[in-house]
Parts: C-alpha cells; sequence; structure tokens
C-alpha cells in the first residue's frame, strides 16, 4: 500500500505528513466492514468536510472569475462544477479510481466504475489535504484538478441543456436520444446512445448510466454543430 500512496502523492503534488489521512481517504466502507475497522474506519467523515471544503473553495473562485454574473447564476455553474458525475469524471482524469480500496464484492461488481464512490472518495481526499497540509493545500488541489479547463468541463456536463438551447434558435425539432446498444451484467452496464436532430444523427456516446451516455452523446452533437 505504501508503494501505491506514495505513487497517487505524486500524482497530486501533495505529500501527506499524517499517512493515515491519506489511507482513510481511500478506504471505502466495504472495506472498512471486510477488514473489521468499525464505522469510523472508513472515508466517510473525510467525504463530510471535504465536501464542505469544496463549496467554500469552488464558490470563492466562482465569484472572483465571474464577476458579472448574478447569484442564481454562479450557484447553477458550481452546482453544475462539483455534482457527483463531474467529481468523478475529475477523479477518472488524475486516475484516483485505482488507488481506492474496496471490499472485495464491491471491487468484483464494478464498484470502481461507480460515480458515487469515486466522488465521495474525491471529497474524503480534499478533505484529507485539508487536515494534513491547511487550506492554502486543498485550495491548490481543487484549483488543479477540479477547477482546471472549467469551461470544458461545463460544456460537458450542461451538454443535453445547452445541445437543446442550440437546435430551439435553429427552430428544429427537440433532440432524440435513442439507446442503441446495452451491455454488460446488470451490475456494470455499458450503454451506447446517439443524439439525433430532425432524425439525423448527429453525435453517439457510451456510459455506465444512460444519462451518462446521452450527455457523451449530447457533447459530440454540439462538437459537430459548432464545426
Amino acid at each position: 500500500m505504501n508503494r501505491k500512496t506514495e505513487e497517487l502523492e505524486e500524482i497530486i503534488g501533495y505529500h501527506f505528513k499524517n499517512k493515515h489521512y491519506l489511507t482513510q481517504a481511500l478506504t471505502h466502507s466495504s472495506y472498512a466492514n471486510e477488514k473489521k475497522l468499525g464505522k469510523l474506519g472508513s472515508n466517510e467523515r473525510l467525504e463530510f468536510l471535504g465536501d464542505a471544503v469544496l463549496e467554500l473553495i469552488s464558490s470563492d473562485y466562482l465569484y472572483a472569475r465571474f464577476t458579472q454574473i448574478p447569484e442564481g447564476e454562479l450557484t447553477k455553474k458550481r452546482a453544475s462544477l462539483v455534482c457527483e458525475p463531474s467529481l468523478a469524471y475529475c477523479a477518472r482524469e488524475f486516475g484516483l479510481p485505482q488507488f481506492l480500496l474496496l471490499g472485495k464484492g464491491e471491487d468484483m461488481t464494478g464498484g470502481r466504475n461507480r460515480d458515487s464512490i469515486v466522488s465521495d472518495a474525491t471529497e474524503a481526499l480534499l478533505g484529507a489535504i485539508y487536515l494534513d497540509g491547511g487550506f492554502a493545500n486543498a485550495k491548490e488541489f481543487v484549483l488543479n484538478f477540479i477547477l482546471n479547463d472549467i469551461e470544458h468541463k461545463q460544456l460537458f456536463y450542461d451538454s443535453k441543456t445547452i445541445l437543446q438551447e442550440i437546435v430551439q434558435e435553429n427552430g428544429t425539432q427537440p433532440v432524440e436520444y435513442i439507446l442503441t446498444k446495452e451491455e454488460g451484467p446488470d451490475h456494470n452496464k455499458n450503454f451506447t446512445v446517439e443524439a439525433r436532430v430532425n432524425g439525423k444523427v448527429m453525435g453517439q456516446g457510451s456510459g455506465h448510466t444512460k444519462k451518462a451516455a446521452e450527455q457523451a452523446a449530447a457533447y459530440q452533437a454540439i462538437r459537430v454543430l459548432r464545426k
């Protein structure tokens, strides 16, 4: 485990003084139960803390960056950037899922791919950095790994809404999302969806949920339409 945690520290550019915080941040409740670590052995308390730290840092960042946007718009922007799928996407970008400690059953049933588990671990990791290294280090982590490439991420997570707006402006029919393929066992399905405008396929995407596949298809369609 030590070599693995050191590898993660290298990736995120933060080295823990107290390694226990990092180990706990990576420990899912299924692993804690399996190893009889008790209810406090998992990353749930760190996730609770990390969630609050993330809300403050992202609010501060958006307030300073978008000076002409009213409160309601800022709230929507923050919600799309720190929602569960967005955090899971950010975590996969720097490879967090491979470092998670999961119970055998959870691991075998695709837990490493589950947005809820991965996003919770991201918040727990942030909570751990905050406890170990203070606010400045926590903020650096958020800016480098969560609020980086903000326009691209927002386009991806609001893609269905944005695509609908583009289509309405052109006076065409509403976008249709057609499920074309469903693969894999119940606990680890993969869906493929086409986004169609006026019956024409404009984008295709896949994901572990229908919603994620629709978002990916909408994103591809936006790129096609914007060209």
